[in-house]
């Protein structure tokens, strides 16, 4: 869980550093942008290596109707699971460390989520974007449908993207 933090602090505060404010940062990092221990317990959750083997990314998918965040999260936690004939696989939290950024590792983490997602049933997902990430979602397929102002505490809020694909 340490190595899962870091991975996701540097990839916060390195990459999201153009979209969002240090403020907005500062405060996502304590509430949306967190472990979520959900997702590894249903077994959702992948983690990359480097060759070294050096923790340098992380993400999945989940078949609860939650479609962001992390344990700690201002907004209220949705536990139900989904059901995959009728509803789209959550893909969440896929953070790559700055140092392995641009290399297709986000791509690659992906791929391993919506793989898992068909081989569970669902037929489509749907994710929580941060502005970073659309450009590669939209590359893999995905498009927009709305946008939101996330609470993050401290007053602070972000603007997330849902994006939705097809399998």
């Amino acid at each position: 869980m340490p190595a899962v933090r870091r991975v996701i602090d540097a990839s916060v505060r390195d990459l999201q550093a153009g979209d969002y404010s240090p403020a907005e940062i500062d405060a996502s990092l304590k509430t949306v942008f967190t472990t979520d221990t959900q997702l590894i317990a249903d077994g959702t959750y992948f983690l990359a290596f480097s060759e070294s083997g050096e923790l340098a990314g992380c993400g999945g998918w989940s078949k609860r109707k939650t479609l962001y965040g992390g344990d700690s999260q201002v907004e209220k936690i949705e536990p139900e699971l989904l059901n995959p004939a009728t509803d789209a696989a959550k893909v969440r939290a896929i953070f790559v460390h700055p140092d392995f950024a641009r290399m297709g590792l986000g791509s690659l983490i992906l791929k391993a989520a919506e793989d898992a997602a068909v081989a569970a049933g669902f037929r489509s997902f749907e994710m929580g974007s941060t502005l970073t990430g659309m450009k590669l979602y939209k590359l893999k397929g995905y498009r927009e449908v709305e946008r939101a102002q996330v609470p993050v505490g401290n007053g602070e809020h972000i603007e997330i993207v849902k994006m939705v694909k097809h399998a």
